[in-house]
C-alpha cells in the first residue's frame, strides 16, 4: 500500500512540475507574443484604466482625461482643441496617437521607465504607473495671436526663439478638435470620416507636414549664398542685373512686380523684392554655391524632428540654368515649410547659427518632477556673423521702408521679408502669401522671436494678394505678443 502511494506522490509531483513549467512558458517565454496579440484585450483596457497624463504650455495643462465609467475608463480631452492642435495631435481609443501625444506617448501612458525610480520596474512588475506630464515651449498669447490672426483662413504660422531654438507658437488652420476623436463608438468613426474627407483638410498640419513654394521669402536663403560666395562684396553696388531678364538658355523674360530693378543693388532687391536681381544672383552663385547654403540652412533634411517628424523643405539638386534661376527666388520646384522658413529668419537674427528647433521642453512624473530636460543644441551654421549682420539690416530697410511695413512695431526692431509664391499649372493657382520676420526690443540684448506666415488665402482676389498685406499684420501680432511676454 505504501508504494502505491508512493507512485501517486511522485505522479502528483511530476504533475505539480509540468503544470509550473508551463506556467512559466507562459508567463516568461510566450508573453511578449501574447501581449501583441490582437485579440488580448488586457493591454488595452490596462491602458485607459488611468488617467493619462497631460501637455502642458505657458504653465497649464491644454489637455485633460475624463472617467466614462466604461470598459476604457478615460478618455482624453482638449479644452482647447482647435488652438493646440498642431501641438497636442490626437490620443484616440480609436486611431491611435499622432504629434506630441504620440512622440511621447510612453511618458504620457506611464509606460516609460524614465517616470520610476527603479530601472525597468514596470517590467518586472507589469504595474502601471501614472502617466507623466510633458512641458512644451509653447507660449499661448503667441499661439493666440497666431490662431486669432489666421482667422480660420488656410495657412500657417511658426515661431522659434532664435538664441536657442524653442518654438513658441506653432498654428495650423483650419484646426479641429481631436476631442473628437477620443473615445470608440459611431460618433468617432462618422467624425474621422468627416475630417478626412474635408476638402480644408483640418487634421493637415500645415506648419510641419506641408510645404509651400516659398516666393520671394527664399530670397534672403539667395542673398546670403551671393554673399557667403563673395558673388556680392558691397550690398548697395550695383549687381549689374540687366532689365528685361531673359531666363539663361529660355526666350522667356521673368517679369518684376517692383520698379527700378535694373542693375539694381542687392539692398535695393530685397527692400522692394526685385526677381530679376535675385534670380541673376542665384545663377552668378552657380549650383554647388546655392546647394551648399541651402542644406545648412536645413533644406532637403529628412531626418528633423521636434520631436514629431517635419516634412523635408526642398531644393532640387540638379538643374537647368533657367531652373537654378527660378528656385533662386523660390519657385520652381523649391518648397518649404513655415517651420523651415521661421528658421531662415532665425539664423539671420541670431548672428546665422540655427539652434535645433524643439517643442517640448521637459517631462515631468504626475506630481512635476523633472525626469527629462530638452538638451538645446546647434543644428548648422547657415552663415557667417558678418553675412547675418548685413542680412539683418536688408530685412529692417525692408520693414522700415519697403514692401514689410505693415509688420512695423514701436518700441522695437523688425526685420522683415514678403513673398508671393505663385502655383498651380501654369501658375493658375491662387497665390500664397508668405511674410518671414524676427523683432528685437528696443532694450533687449538680442531679437526675441523669429516667425514665418503663409496665408493661402483661396477666397482672396487673386491682384490683390502680397506678403505684405495679408501675412505680415499676422507676423506682427505674433511679435507683438512675444515682445510683451
Amino acid at each position: 500500500m505504501i508504494r502505491y502511494i508512493r507512485r501517486a506522490a511522485v505522479l502528483c509531483l511530476l504533475l505539480l512540475v509540468a503544470l509550473l513549467v508551463n506556467a512559466a512558458r507562459v508567463q516568461v517565454i510566450e508573453a511578449t507574443s501574447l501581449d501583441k496579440n490582437p485579440a488580448n484585450r488586457r493591454l488595452v483596457i490596462d491602458r485607459y484604466d488611468e488617467p493619462r497624463g497631460d501637455i502642458l504650455a505657458g504653465g497649464g495643462p491644454v489637455t485633460g482625461s475624463q472617467d466614462t465609467g466604461e470598459q476604457l475608463r478615460y478618455e482624453r480631452t482638449y479644452p482647447q482643441g482647435p488652438l493646440y492642435a498642431p501641438v497636442t495631435g490626437y490620443a484616440s481609443q480609436t486611431y491611435g496617437t499622432s504629434l506630441i501625444e504620440n512622440a511621447e506617448d510612453s511618458i504620457l501612458s506611464g509606460a516609460s521607465s524614465l517616470l520610476t525610480r527603479i530601472p525597468f520596474w514596470n517590467d518586472l512588475s507589469r504595474t502601471q504607473r501614472p502617466g507623466g506630464n510633458v512641458v512644451t515651449t509653447i507660449k499661448p498669447s503667441m499661439q493666440q495671436a497666431a490662431f486669432s490672426g489666421l482667422n480660420n483662413r488656410r495657412g500657417a504660422v511658426a515661431a522659434i526663439e532664435p538664441s536657442t531654438g524653442r518654438i513658441l507658437a506653432l498654428v495650423s488652420s483650419p484646426s479641429y478638435d481631436p476631442g473628437l476623436l477620443s473615445g470608440t463608438g459611431k460618433q468617432v468613426t462618422d467624425a474621422w470620416t468627416r475630417l478626412n474627407g474635408s476638402s480644408v483638410q483640418p487634421m493637415l498640419n500645415r506648419a510641419i507636414r506641408q510645404t509651400y513654394p516659398p516666393g520671394s521669402a527664399f530670397k534672403i536663403v539667395t542673398a546670403a549664398a551671393a554673399l557667403e560666395a563673395g558673388v556680392v562684396t558691397d550690398v548697395d553696388a550695383p549687381t549689374g542685373t540687366p532689365d528685361p531678364y531673359v531666363l539663361p538658355g529660355t526666350s522667356t523674360t521673368l517679369p518684376n512686380e517692383a520698379k527700378g530693378c535694373g542693375n539694381a543693388s542687392l539692398a535695393y532687391a530685397i527692400q522692394w523684392s526685385c526677381n530679376t536681381v535675385m534670380a541673376h544672383l542665384g545663377v552668378q552663385v552657380g549650383m554647388p554655391g546655392m546647394l551648399d547654403v541651402v542644406d545648412r540652412f536645413g533644406f532637403n533634411d529628412r531626418g528633423l524632428t521636434i520631436p514629431s517628424g517635419v516634412a523635408a523643405s526642398n531644393f532640387d539638386s540638379r538643374m537647368t540654368v533657367d531652373q537654378l534661376a527660378l528656385s533662386s527666388i523660390g519657385q520652381f520646384d523649391t518648397a518649404a515649410t513655415p517651420l523651415q522658413m521661421a528658421m531662415v529668419a532665425a539664423a539671420v537674427a541670431n548672428g546665422g547659427d540655427i539652434r535645433r528647433p524643439f517643442l517640448v521642453d521637459r517631462v515631468t512624473t504626475s506630481d512635476g518632477h523633472t525626469v527629462s530636460r530638452h538638451s538645446r543644441k546647434s543644428y548648422h551654421r547657415a552663415m557667417s556673423p558678418s553675412t547675418a549682420q548685413q542680412l539683418q539690416q536688408l530685412m529692417v530697410d525692408a520693414v522700415e521702408e519697403g514692401t514689410g511695413a505693415k509688420a512695423g512695431i514701436d518700441g522695437a526692431r523688425v526685420g522683415g521679408k514678403t513673398g508671393t509664391a505663385q502655383h498651380g499649372m501654369g501658375n493658375s493657382g491662387t497665390p500664397y502669401a508668405w511674410f518671414i520676420s524676427w523683432a528685437q526690443g528696443d532694450r533687449a540684448a538680442r531679437p526675441a522671436v523669429a516667425v514665418a506666415v503663409v496665408v493661402e488665402e483661396a477666397a482672396a482676389v487673386r491682384g490683390e494678394i502680397s506678403g505684405g498685406g495679408s501675412a505680415a499684420p499676422i507676423a506682427r501680432a505674433v511679435m507683438e505678443a512675444a515682445l510683451r511676454d
